[in-house]
């Protein structure tokens, strides 16, 4: 989080921290149709950038390896978290976004939520609105199902729709390899495609010790894997590609796909198969980062 002065133009700034699913528990289908859920979220060091130059027009610029992918700006989650918090407050002081898309799209990282995340706290600073304010939390919710987590980007467990938030969590930091397969999947495909029999284990008091916690992820599984793997046999083949590295702790999809992770004893093991994956897999999106 941080704010710069250029000349007489203050530009706000914040990061949008990839979040990672490291356990996914489907728990029922609601009347209405959507799924209630039970999931260990973290987030991964690996950002989009997002600026505010206040007091300017509301517009939002997008660049970045991913910009393209993310389609009219119109339809961005930064905008309509503006408009969604806008409608809380009243008048809303705003200006001009600008995005630096670095997060692959419709990749289960979910990018375009923690934009949304970042964008609040941006117009929380610039509307002199504490991150606690419960209109901030509303707005969040109204964006998206995994906004209400992006809003702080702090560990947690989440259930419900994503409305329900533990308090945050100190997990250990763990070096990770994220990879896509550059086929993007939405998420409305693979619940179609979900047998409906989630996980039956809660999660209860999660460990904060190294090996503990590798243990405990060994306990709570990703409930979608398969049927993410029944739209994208890829995801098939990164898990088995994962899992096959050497100091490989632990392999597994994240939120609905398609992007996966490997965790490693070591930040070196992480860079190592990085570098490798790169090299054998040209046509994977392939990231060392540290979750946490």
């Amino acid at each position: 989080m941080t704010g710069a002065e250029a000349g007489s133009l203050t530009i706000l700034a914040e990061k949008a921290w990839a979040k990672i699913n490291l356990t996914l528990r489907v728990v029922c289908r609601r009347a209405d149709g959507y799924h209630e859920l039970e999931s260990l979220v973290a987030f991964a060091s690996i950002a989009d950038d997002l600026d505010l130059v206040p007091d300017e027009p509301e517009v939002l610029e997008v660049t970045g390896p991913f910009a393209q992918a993310c389609g009219a700006t119109r339809g961005n989650l930064v905008i309509k978290a503006a408009a969604a918090l806008r409608e809380r407050i009243g008048p809303l002081k705003t200006g001009r976004f600008r995005l630096a898309k670095r997060i692959p799209v419709a990749a289960g990282l979910g990018g375009g939520s923690a934009d949304a995340g970042a964008a609040l706290r941006l117009l929380a600073r610039a509307n002199g609105l504490k991150l606690d304010d419960p209109r901030l939390a509303s707005a969040a919710l109204a964006v998206g199902a995994d906004v209400p987590v992006c809003l702080a980007a702090k560990s947690r467990i989440i259930r419900g729709i994503g409305d329900i938030l533990s308090e945050p969590l100190a997990l250990p930091r763990l070096a990770a390899v994220l990879v896509n397969p550059g086929v993007p999947l939405p998420t409305r495909e693979v619940f179609i495609r979900f047998a409906g029999k989630g996980g039956a284990k809660r999660m209860q008091q999660v460990p904060c010790g190294e090996d503990a916690f590798i243990g405990f992820l060994l306990e709570h599984d990703n409930d979608l894997t398969p049927a993410a793997v029944s739209c994208v046999p890829a995801v098939g083949d990164v898990l088995r590609t994962l899992r096959a590295l050497p100091g490989v702790r632990l392999a597994r999809m994240t939120g609905s796909g398609p992007t996966c992770f490997a965790l490693f004893g070591s930040r070196e093991q992480a860079a190592e198969a990085a570098r490798r994956l790169k090299r054998e897999q040209r046509d994977w999106w392939v990231c060392a980062a540290t979750v946490a």
